[in-house]
């Protein structure tokens, strides 16, 4: 039999709910909300925004207080939150001791932190100072929710996607490297909410050549259903041999620029750097940027999840690499032939055995494409 009632699962759904609003703002902090409530009463209700304001729970309680609940009514109530509240002291106190002062009876976890300065450390806490404890309520869901903070905190690399736009009979470009447009308005519409998601948007210097890509996010605060300025996601080029044009688009737009390079050469990268755009110098594998480093790196700078929009070489390369988490992939319909490029460079594939197996986990139509969202067999 469940621990848990119908009345815990409501209102943990409500959490799930509220922590889904920061899905644009809260990074590199993950995604969270809370609820407290008394049975079927609802108290109070908060998530977390931006990284440096108050966290979900903190809202919650101040909620709560507006509409004039006192600690003792807290006592009978549990706080539903979708991450275990956290216990260390970062841009803001640690959300443990506040509901903990709070009074609160009760607190049910959808799941615990995975960074290790928590990790625990909050749920444990709760309990030395008499509070009922209980963890693992909907936590596929709050998983999902932050799949990218939990990749970076237990792995050390953020969460990959690879965005594709391809016709149906796979083709992602004519031979001549011309791509634009191969998906509709509203593919490309949908491809920016990825890109507001995602921490970093990064491609590969063929692909930089080829189309000369903004990458940068171009919707705004009502499009995207939130308050203040939108955030631009890091612009990231891989450029072993840096041949990248210091005119590029994504290097002369506003926001943060960075170059992954194998080269030496100091000319080019003060060239960057005068720029304001950020050169980092990584090892070279078989001749190419080593893309664990790229992702190490990426993690080093709290990025949570990385969406790559780039052609069939940087993109097989990172699928061999087991690098690749999710495969989102715009179909168009129509033909583009033998003769036009493919969605990934895949030498070493040679027999059916050393097929790469992958999982649909979505399907559906954008406007007149189709989209598909896979996700790695290894999972």
């Amino acid at each position: 039999m469940s621990e848990f009632t119908a009345s815990d699962h409501r209102h943990m759904a409500r959490a799930l709910q509220l922590a889904e609003r920061g899905l644009y703002t809260t990074d590199p902090n993950p995604r969270v909300g809370c609820v407290i409530a008394r049975d079927d009463e609802l108290l109070g209700e908060g998530f977390h925004a931006r990284a440096g304001q108050p966290h979900a729970e903190i809202h919650a309680l101040r909620d709560a207080a507006e509409r004039g609940h006192r600690q003792a009514q807290l006592e009978q109530a549990s706080a539903y939150v979708t991450l275990e509240p956290c216990s260390h002291h970062g841009r803001t106190p640690p959300c443990c001791a506040a509901l903990a002062e709070a009074g609160i009876g009760r607190v049910v976890a959808a799941m615990r932190d995975p960074d290790p300065r928590v990790a625990g450390g909050g749920l444990e806490y709760l309990r030395e100072r008499g509070v009922a404890v209980h963890t693992g309520l909907l936590e596929p869901a709050a998983r999902e929710l932050n799949r990218g903070f939990v990749a970076r905190m237990t792995r050390g690399r953020p969460w990959l996607r690879v965005k594709l736009a391809a016709s149906l009979d796979g083709r992602t470009a004519m031979a001549s490297g011309q791509s634009q447009w191969i998906t509709g308005e509203a593919a490309r519409r949908d491809v920016q909410l990825l890109r507001a998601r995602a921490g970093c948007v990064l491609t590969g210097s063929a692909t930089q050549r080829a189309d000369d890509p903004a990458l940068n996010l171009r919707l705004g605060a009502d499009e995207l259903g939130i308050d203040g300025e939108p955030r631009q996601p890091l612009r990231a080029l891989i450029d072993g041999k840096l041949g990248v044009d210091p005119q590029a688009q994504m290097l002369n737009l506003p926001g943060e620029r960075l170059v992954f390079t194998a080269s030496r050469e100091v000319m080019k990268i003060n060239l960057l750097r005068q720029r304001g755009v950020d050169v980092c110098q990584l090892p070279s594998v078989a001749g190419r940027v080593d893309l664990q480093a790229v992702l190490a790196e990426l993690a080093r700078r709290e990025i949570n999840e990385v969406q790559v929009e780039a052609g069939a070489t940087l993109s097989g390369a990172l699928l061999e690499a087991g690098l690749v988490d999710e495969i989102v992939v715009y179909l168009a319909p129509l033909l583009m032939g033998d003769a036009a490029r493919g969605l990934f460079r895949l030498p070493a594939i040679r027999e059916m055995a050393e097929r790469l197996p992958l999982r649909l986990v979505d399907l559906r139509r954008v406007g007149d494409d189709v989209r598909l969202e896979l996700r790695s067999g290894r999972e």
